[in-house]
């Protein structure tokens, strides 16, 4: 069905299996939510555009809580993580910033369509 929410369990299913698949270790998907806002802070988005992607009603919310502002040393491998993430996309014929076929993350357990309800 097309614009329905999916079932948390069968979200998170698929979200551990995305895991294993690509060989991380297992997180909460909340987890995810900090994991980004920290990402944005280092490559130091403005806070109003890490609000807008986190959907905070309130920037102290993502000022606050979800935010660690990373060293010098964390900076530098963000670059070369980003640098090595960006290359490897030009070897698989995606190049930066142009995307690539949405259809190619999407496990054989993802409805086309579907979507998770509020962001987790």
């Amino acid at each position: 069905m097309l614009g329905t929410n999916r079932d948390p369990r069968n979200f998170n299913r698929s979200f551990d299996s995305r895991c294993v698949k690509a060989g991380v270790r297992r997180i909460r998907v909340h987890d995810t939510r900090h994991t980004c806002a920290s990402l944005l802070a280092a490559l130091d988005v403005h806070p109003r555009v890490a609000m807008a992607i986190l959907r905070h009603a309130q920037i102290s919310i993502t000022m606050e809580v979800y935010t660690e502002v990373p060293d010098e040393v964390t900076r530098a491998a963000l670059k070369r993580l980003g640098d090595e993430l960006g290359q490897r996309a030009v070897q698989f014929g995606n190049e930066p910033g142009q995307g690539g076929n949405p259809d190619a993350e999407r496990s054989e357990d993802d409805e086309p369509g579907t979507t998770t309800g509020d962001a987790p």
